[in-house]
């Protein structure tokens, strides 16, 4: 099996193939969670309809405990890109205001393009590639001024706690499934 997954990390061919079938199946269940539609993101935003958050949330937390035991079996290994809080604070407004603006996020607005939604397409499209353009020719000013302002290198949460990751992704997990079961209760 080490063998396998050492062939695997070597062939880019095969992860792209991997990650492309793996992001068309996350469109799928996007699209079947009802989190492509116009009204459940706005719903969300407006605090009427938790369905966007119960979608993330259930991901955040497969994904999160199937990452470390996956590293925690010696099958992954994570490679966390170093951040600064000026990069967060950008990213974090230009994907406040596209989300408030067009009621899409970059990965529901591709799925609802996948659905046949023309505001979508010309909305979000047309929004990441003018936004990735503007990104791209401002990028030797923004890095200078505002991407590298406050920078907190590549260190995860159990890192810098000094912790077992384990102690991090338990109590995360069930506060999550905790806020999760919550809103079920109250009927949001």
């Amino acid at each position: 099996m080490d063998l396998a997954i050492e062939d695997l990390r070597s062939n880019h061919r095969a992860q792209l193939a991997i990650g492309l079938f793996i992001g068309i199946g996350f469109g799928f269940l996007l699209q079947k969670g009802g989190v492509t539609r116009y009204d459940v993101i706005v719903g969300q935003l407006l605090l009427a309809d938790f369905t966007v958050f119960k979608v993330m949330a259930s991901a955040v937390i497969v994904g999160m405990v199937g990452i470390h035991l996956l590293r925690s079996l010696g099958l992954a290994s994570l490679h966390p890109k170093a951040g600064s809080w000026g990069s967060s604070a950008l990213g974090g407004l230009i994907f406040g205001v596209g989300f408030g603006l067009l009621g899409y996020c970059p990965g529901t607005a591709a799925g609802a393009v996948g659905q046949g939604s023309i505001d979508a397409l010309l909305g979000g499209v047309g929004g990441i590639l003018l936004g990735a353009g503007i990104f791209a020719w401002r990028y030797p000013s923004l890095e200078e001024r505002v991407l590298r302002r406050g920078e907190f290198g590549d260190k995860t949460i159990p890192e810098i706690l000094g912790v077992n990751p384990w102690m991090v992704v338990i109590p995360t997990a069930l506060i999550l499934l905790g806020v999760l079961f919550w809103i079920e209760e109250t009927g949001f």
